[in-house]
């Protein structure tokens, strides 16, 4: 630009200058919204605020005194009861049926019973494990307890996990003051110059100081070919050079693809905070996944009851599980059908049992939101006297995934009028559900049977069971319904010793399968009996039934998963859940197969436990990391990420509360649950709305077919720039009646051709489709980046092609056409009556590389593939037999760019003065036919080129994948899935 404004040519200048203008207002537009996140992400410590208590019930001159939290000191006694939040680490000295929900701490599903009187000799006993303290931020859910400050601020778990936030990045900190500084001064350094990001943002930031050091490379070769006589003719020759190198769209055709593609995000559920991270997680390796609610549904269903007498009876393909007619029964082995199945008396009693000693509400679509109002009786004196939950069990207890809370009409609008809801404990959920399956509700039963209720004993977490009883008025007798824990009801079993071992047995195998079992009692009293003995009421119980529940995979996490295998992508799964539920589920969903690595090792499964205790060397020398992390705490999934790092491989990490978001921002990209906490959500760089992880296996694949995308546009562009530069070094050669250079295209024809032409065109190969085979590679290597040997070498081949027919076009024009070898005085200059031949073959030029790069852009759009053949199974209804018609038509974007282009060619070469005056080019005639051989030429080169990759296997024409196959295969698959198979 200075060149040009120093020299007096206004036009180039002005020019320039607004290329230079339009490149810094869309980089600054570009990153001003990853900035503000990026800085809203720093306040992601002042998210935890929200997690202490304003104030806390203090023992206090032997009084209980209102103190606010901040004041507390290790030695306060502190009160807590139902609604409470913990004010600081408590070590918990009494308490009665005291649960607190920990899922923002520790991941657990539902909250944690606290057994303050217990004593844990474990010093490495992992956070969840630890009942006998309650935790800062933690809400208490029922009863009550009092406990003695042990840690307060920084020092609580909570606390540590805002250490670990504010360390990610810092850990040059310990080694001094002046090294510090040092780091500091390397790393701003690497960020100016771009060498800090992504892969792709490092791959480009290190090809613009490339292109800077060609750009005076080649400055220095006009002026040396020029015998540095620098004068405003050789001058204007470099400023035409300097613009050739520069592929002056790149950053707007990259920020518009990567809005576009944020946007195809939003689309699949994905809301993408930084910019960058949605090229980033096209090269993931590993996937590091929560459990509940991301690969299962985060709502228990009942999976299956033992019932002697019926059978085993089992629930399969449930998509909701409030919906008692999602999914199948079998009975044993044999599916039945619900409309004309009649069950006998045993079942009868037992589906009775499980539905009448249940306090849970469910609402069909078509029910009133009133009815959540008609609660059972008594429930509020069962409620009072129990916890909110029975047991210990799996499923999520997250703000929007809680299956306790009902979904009332005015929070979700229209779509509460199409899902079945409910109201009440998770497991009785279950419960209700599977009783409605056989159209035994409680609602219904109460007013189909002659019952009355007659007394109640609530779930107490000291027994661990739940009895109601109701008067036949029928039959002249109580019924007596009981469930709960087995330990607790095979005891008081009326059977023989050698039956409670068996089914005491059966409880176990299906617990160490993950599955809550719960088992199922029944009793006949006769009326007149006193009710008033709990323990008299619940002895010499008839034996019904072990009922197994659990938090279902969702119903695509399987394919999901598969798809993952398929491409390469190793997932893991890190849950704060149980050994058993986590293997359990992991071998559902297919983490665990013989498919995946280490599978069968004894590496696969590792307690979080046994994992934080291996040092760093233990962890490089396994062969593969863990596939699954139970009991998983904050400090072991920073401890997978780091591993994961060393190995060079690149991670997605998902999670929803405080104890994820370390993690989080650490992993290569960090992915939040849209449901989850703030802190977790500052600290990701994408957010998945509906918390599915089939949701993350589209982000990859847009992500993959970004960086596709990405490589197809920027060999567009420097195919251009390398024609350019061949055309005008070896230009240098062509000489004018002064003994000046005159340059075959002039700085405002490269300027219109790579700013103009090419930017549409590169934005229509942003918005292409994925290749078929997106999913059926392995991860591209992040080390070599976007610029692979197979896009260097051909931006190489077809450069060479393209500049050396716009050689040849001004060359036939110049030397060879009417009037050839007068190359006029001054004609980079301007208009004089001497330049019509080189206005004439510059013309020419302008439209061959113009029409030869509106080839180019559908040449580009596979690397390998015929453009007669790029869609095998697509066929033109024009012409039998050729695919080239659908194939130009498919990206619609790019065919009206290419069609733009070629129309605006006319008006930039025919109307006056614009020809002239701006571009330095004439109107031409019989020069067209030179420009369309030329195109007819380069598309039989290129088309030979493909054909030797195709035949010699090179790179992308190794790929052997057609459509028809891919359509297959994923057909297979969606069957499979549908089916159980893909397990």
């Amino acid at each position: 630009m200075g060149l040009s404004f120093g020299i007096d040519d206004y036009i180039e200048g002005g020019v320039i200058t607004a290329v230079i203008l339009l490149n810094v207002i869309v980089g600054q537009v570009a990153s001003f919204p990853p900035f503000f996140q990026d800085y809203k992400a720093e306040q992601t410590i002042q998210s935890l605020k929200s997690l202490t208590a304003p104030e806390s019930n203090v023992l206090r001159n032997g009084t209980f005194e209102k103190i606010k939290a901040e004041k507390l000191v290790p030695g306060d006694i502190v009160s807590l009861d139902v609604g409470s939040i913990v004010p600081a680490d408590l070590r918990l000295i009494n308490g009665m049926n005291a649960y607190t929900d920990e899922a923002f701490l520790t991941g657990e599903s539902l909250p944690v019973e606290k057994t303050p009187f217990k004593v844990f000799l474990d010093e490495d006993l992992p956070t969840g494990d630890r009942t006998n303290l309650a935790f800062a931020g933690s809400e208490m859910k029922g009863g009550r307890c009092t406990g003695i400050v042990t840690a307060t601020a920084m020092q609580t778990e909570v606390g540590k996990i805002a250490h670990m936030l504010q360390q990610v990045g810092d850990d040059f900190k310990e080694r001094g003051r002046l090294f510090e500084i040092w780091k500091k001064f390397i790393k701003m350094v690497k960020t100016i110059l771009g060498l800090e990001g992504t892969p792709l943002q490092v791959s480009l930031s290190k090809f613009a100081l490339l292109l800077f050091g060609l750009a005076i490379t080649l400055a220095i070769v006009v002026f040396s070919a020029n015998k540095w006589q620098v004068g405003g003719e050789v001058l204007i020759y470099g400023i035409c050079v300097a613009v050739a190198v520069i592929p002056e769209s790149l950053i707007a055709v990259l920020t518009i693809t990567m809005a576009v593609g944020a946007k195809s995000m939003a689309d699949k559920k994905v809301i993408v905070r930084k910019t960058q991270s949605i090229e980033a997680i096209g090269g993931v390796t590993n996937i590091c996944s929560d459990k509940t609610g991301t690969l299962t549904q985060g709502r228990m269903i009942t999976r299956k009851a033992l019932i002697p007498g019926v059978g085993t009876i089992s629930v399969h393909d449930t998509t909701d599980p409030f919906d008692p007619e999602s999914g199948y029964v079998r009975l044993d082995d044999e599916r039945i059908d619900m409309k004309d199945y009649r069950p006998n008396a045993l079942l009868t009693t037992f589906l009775h049992t499980i539905s009448l000693c249940n306090l849970s509400t469910i609402m069909a679509p078509s029910d009133p939101p009133s009815k959540f109002n008609d609660e059972p009786k008594d429930s509020e004196a069962m409620s009072d006297a129990r916890d909110d939950d029975e047991h210990d069990t799996d499923v999520s207890t997250r703000q929007s995934s809680v299956s306790s809370r009902p979904t009332s009409p005015s929070e979700n609008g229209s779509e509460t009028k199409n899902k079945w809801v409910a109201k009440g404990e998770p497991t009785e959920i279950a419960l209700h559900v599977f009783a409605m399956r056989f159209e035994m509700s409680n609602p219904g039963l109460l007013e189909s049977l002659p019952l009355s209720h007659v007394a109640e004993y609530s779930f107490d977490s000291t027994v661990k069971k739940m009895t109601v009883i109701y008067k036949d008025n029928q039959a002249g007798r109580l019924n007596v319904y009981t469930k709960g824990a087995p330990e607790s009801i095979i005891p008081i079993l009326k059977i023989p010793e050698s039956e409670r071992i068996a089914i005491l047995h059966q409880a176990e195998k299906m617990a160490d399968d993950g599955l809550r079992v719960m088992c199922v009692a029944h009793r006949r009293l006769s009326l007149g009996t006193d009710v008033g003995e709990r323990s008299e009421v619940e002895k010499d119980l008839d034996y019904l039934g072990l009922v197994a529940i659990y938090d279902p995979p969702r119903i695509e996490t399987a394919g999901a998963v598969r798809e993952c295998q398929m491409a390469g992508i190793t997932v893991h799964m890190l849950t704060g859940d149980h050994h058993g539920t986590a293997m359990a589920i992991a071998r559902e969903v297919g983490i665990l197969n013989t498919t995946a690595p280490n599978a069968d090792a004894g590496s696969a499964v590792i307690l979080a436990k046994d994992f934080d205790q291996m040092s760093d060397e233990a962890i490089d020398k396994l062969a593969t990391l863990p596939l699954v992390l139970a009991r998983c705490s904050p400090a072991s999934k920073v401890k997978m990420v780091d591993a994961m790092a060393r190995r060079q491989r690149f991670c997605v990490m998902t999670g929803d509360g405080v104890n994820d978001s370390p993690a989080l921002k650490k992993a290569n990209v960090g992915m939040a649950m849209g449901t989850g906490s703030d802190v977790a959500k500052d600290a990701a760089e994408m957010i998945i709305t509906n918390d599915n992880f089939a949701s993350i296996v589209k982000a990859i694949e847009e992500g993959r077919r970004l960086f596709d995308n990405i490589q197809k546009f920027l060999m567009h562009l420097l195919i251009s720039n390398i024609a350019q530069v061949i055309l005008l070094l070896i230009g240098l050669a062509f000489k004018d009646n002064d003994n000046h250079s005159v340059f075959p295209l002039s700085p405002i024809e490269i300027l219109w051709v790579n700013l103009i032409t090419s930017s549409f065109l590169a934005i229509g190969l942003g918005l292409e489709e994925s290749q078929s085979d997106i999913m059926f590679r392995p991860p591209h290597d992040l080390k070599v980046g976007v610029f692979t040997k197979e896009l260097i070498t051909d931006k190489f081949i077809y450069g060479f092609f393209m500049g050396s027919l716009c050689l040849a076009s001004f060359s036939l024009v110049a030397y060879i056409g009417p009037g050839g070898g007068n190359l006029g005085s001054g004609c980079n200059e301007g208009w004089n009556e001497t330049c019509g031949i080189v206005f004439r073959a510059r013309a020419t030029t302008y439209a061959t590389i113009t029409l030869l790069l509106l080839v180019t852009a559908w040449e580009v759009k596979h690397f390998s593939r015929s453009l007669f053949n790029l869609y095998p199974n697509t066929k033109s209804s024009f012409l039998p037999g050729l695919s080239v018609f659908p194939t130009v038509w498919r990206n619609r974007f790019l065919f009206w760019a290419v069609v733009a282009g070629f129309t605006i060619m006319f008006p930039i070469i025919y109307i006056p003065i614009i020809n002239r005056e701006v571009f330095k080019h004439e109107t031409i005639g019989w020069e067209w036919g030179i420009s369309f051989s030329c195109v007819t030429v380069y598309i039989g080169a290129i088309e030979s080129w493909k054909a030797v990759k195709r035949k010699l296997g090179l790179w992308s024409g190794g790929h052997k994948l057609l459509e028809k196959e891919d359509a297959e295969m994923r057909a297979g698959l969606e069957m499979k899935t549908l089916s159980g198979e893909a397990k």
